[in-house]
């Protein structure tokens, strides 16, 4: 996660406001991300499991409980984009424009990219953590059931 913070910052600083480039990043923009892949992190391993059994059983692959889990993989990492984009906008923000701007500019500025930007952001993370959690969980499950057999 510091690397990807770190990317990040270093994203920012290339990417952003051409007269904050020789300016340092501030540090609540480093919290601001750190903030943002940890709720990442915590709905793309902790959320599906809880979720999966609420997912309603209303087509006859959902039946399954795999199923369920695979659709709860999916839908927690995207759908937390909805509510991490606000921080990671924030984090931008802060860096681009660093002079003291009130709560009402930042918002508005946040509010105007965040639609765009929580999809950007929803097809960048589903193939890592949707696609990457179903596999990893498959690949775990398939190991685990070696594992066993040979302890038997």
């Amino acid at each position: 996660m510091s690397l990807c913070v770190y990317k990040d910052s270093q994203f920012a600083r290339f990417f952003g406001n051409p007269a904050t480039k020789a300016s340092p990043i501030p540090k609540i923009s480093y919290a601001l991300f750190a903030l943002r892949d940890s709720m990442t992190i915590f709905a793309s391993f902790n959320l599906p499991p809880l979720l999966s059994p609420h997912i309603p059983r209303f087509t006859e692959a959902l039946e399954k409980e795999v199923n369920r889990a695979n659709v709860a993989q999916f839908l927690a990492p995207a759908g937390i984009q909805i509510f991490s984009t606000p921080v990671h906008l924030l984090g931008l923000d802060f860096y681009n424009r660093s002079g003291r701007l009130g709560f009402a500019e930042r918002f508005a500025r946040i509010k105007r990219d965040w639609a765009v930007s929580a999809f950007a952001r929803m097809g960048r993370i589903v193939p890592a953590f949707g696609f990457g959690g179903v596999v990893n969980t498959g690949v775990r499950r398939w190991g685990m059931e070696v594992v066993h057999e040979k302890a038997d």
